[in-house]
Formats: structure tokens, sequence, C-alpha cells
């Protein structure tokens, strides 16, 4: 299944096939990550009464209407034979958007006390897994088989089955600019923490600053995904406030997200230890140019050798201009 889904990624007309093991590898990584889903989903369903719903929770009319959209963006692809843009629209969807974002929200309604929202989730979940095996069906008959004959509802093979249409499901505008704005939320915060280094186990306070009422209105009524997929403690909502001191600012659209950093990381240890990192590249930078040059190594030296060392340095000048502007950055937030 990895290899034909690589083939078919990399099938764009025109153009020969260069078959990269790194990318057939890569591939199986993604059979993976879709087994793993489809057992989660259907862990999930034990307990529950399996009548289906309307969806009311944002990631569930979300997941609906990217389905809509896919389903028929695929349809089109295949139809017209452009095989690789069928597999990337799967690729990207079912790795990026159901498993990375869907799941991960869905398991506050699936881990919630309410059975009504618990029963909804688990009957939407089902059901674009459902839709997902068809459409990853032609490019991977296997898994999706194996993992089809596993899942309740399903009779005979799913070969059978009928290919998903846009009609089967609603399309949600507004879904889908509640769920950008809330995405868009989560990674200014999750940007921040990775620049700064913030481990995981450290939750930060946050203060959004949002102009417009309804986004402040639909990032509150989301509050527990923000919370929950950005570990944050405590998120304050001013409109119009100024950067506060120690914090890290990062906007989107109209919006500024400010992480309050005050106890949670040392300034001056930090920029201590970026000094010295900085100092340390510094140096060995010098120190491999001193040698690109020197004719007596140009000479002797056979090309890779020499190759290696450019490359080298490349890699130690963008480690120093990242740290760099960490430090600058730091010290902006001392401001």
């Amino acid at each position: 299944d990895a290899f034909r889904f690589t083939l078919a990624a990399m099938a764009a007309q025109g153009r020969d096939v260069k078959l990269s093991e790194e990318r057939i590898m890569g591939y199986r990584h993604f059979v993976n990550k879709l087994w793993n889903a489809a057992r989660f989903v259907l862990m999930n369903l034990d307990g529950v009464p399996g009548v289906e719903t309307a969806p009311t929770t944002l990631h569930d009319r979300w997941i609906f209407a990217r389905l809509n959209r896919v389903s028929g963006d695929v349809a089109v692809a295949l139809d017209e034979y452009r095989f690789n843009d069928a597999a990337t629209a799967c690729y990207q969807f079912v790795w990026h958007e159901f498993c990375d974002w869907y799941l991960e929200m869905a398991k506050l309604s699936l881990y919630h006390k309410n059975p009504d929202e618990r029963n909804a989730t688990a009957m939407v979940s089902l059901k674009a897994l459902k839709t997902i095996l068809s459409l990853l069906h032609p490019f991977m008959p296997f898994v999706t088989e194996d993992i089809w004959q596993k899942l309740p509802g399903c009779t005979g093979s799913i070969m059978e089955a009928s290919f998903p249409e846009s009609s089967w499901f609603e399309a949600d505008d507004a879904a889908c600019a509640e769920m950008n704005l809330l995405s868009g939320a989560v990674t200014a915060i999750r940007n921040i923490r990775g620049e700064i280094g913030i481990p995981p186990s450290t939750k930060v306070d946050v203060v959004v600053d949002a102009p417009n009422p309804e986004d402040e209105k639909v990032l509150k009524e989301n509050l527990q995904h923000i919370v929950n997929l950005s570990r944050v403690n405590h998120v304050e909502f001013n409109a119009g406030a100024t950067k506060p001191p120690s914090s890290a600012t990062a906007v989107f659209e109209h919006i500024q997200v400010h992480v309050l950093l005050k106890g949670v990381m040392d300034f001056e240890e930090e920029k201590r230890r970026l000094t010295k990192e900085i100092s340390k590249l510094e140096k060995d930078i010098a120190f491999s140019r001193k040698k690109l040059e020197n004719e007596g190594f140009l000479s002797k030296a056979p090309s890779e050798v020499i190759a290696e060392v450019k490359e080298k340095v490349g890699i130690m000048v963008a480690k120093r201009d990242k740290l760099v502007n960490n430090m600058d950055f730091i010290k902006g937030m001392e401001q």
C-alpha cells in the first residue's frame, strides 16, 4: 500500500517518476497513521447507542464540511487522471486535518459525561472514517479493506461501496471560518512555545486581543480546545490590550495572542546560554571558512571533502542566525 501510494503521489502528468525509498518509508508511516486512527475510532464506539444525529460541536460540523470539499476534489482529480493531486488531497486531509486536528478535538467529546455529545461525535468519527477509507481505497486497497471489515455496519467488500460524493455532507462555511479562527489561536501559541523552547509539561497563561466581538465569542465557546491543545493554564480576553511585560506576541489575521513568560523562563540564564552557543558557533564557522580559503587544502583535498566542509559551514551559519534571532526575541520580550 505504501508503495502504491508513493507511485500515485509522484505520478504527475508528463513527469518521469524518480523513485525514492525515503518517500515510500514516509507513506508507510501514513499507513500506520491511518491504522492507529481507525483503532482510536473503533475503541470509542463501545457503549454508544450508535444512532446518527446531526453534528452540533464545532469539530463535528467542521470535519463534515471538509469532507464535502475533499470528496469533490478527489473525485474531480481522479476523473481528470490527476492521480498525484487526488493522492495528495487525501494525504493532507487524513494526516493534518482528520488526525492532527479533528481526532484531538474529538477526544473531549468522546470522554465527555454527556452521553448525547459522546454518541454524536462517535458516529461522526465513524462516518468520517468510512468515507476516508473509500477515498483511499484506489491507492491503498489492502489496509482499507482490512479496516473496512472491522467497522460496524459495513457489509461486503469495500470495492462494492459507493465512492464518496460531496452531497453526502453539508457545506458549512461558518464552521470552516470558526475552525480557522480556533486553529489560528492554537497555532500561534504553539509557535511561541516551540520558538522559545517551553517544555510540553509547562502550562502558560495567555492574553487574547480579539477586536471583533464575534471572534472573541467563538474563541470563548471553544476555550477548552485552546487550553487542551496549547497546554494553557489560563486565558484572558482583553480587546485593545497593550503588550503585557515579559511576554511573547503572535499575530494572525487581526488578532493578537500574548503568551506571558514571567515565571516560565529565566531570561538572564537563557541569554547566557545563547551567548555561549553563538560564540562557539562563530569560532567553528571562522575555523572552517579559513580552511576553505587555504589554497593547499583546496588543491589536495578530495572534492567530496570540500563539499562536506561547505555544507557544514552552511548548517552552522543557519543555526547561528537562528540563535541570534532567538536572542533578539528574548531581549524584545523584556521590554
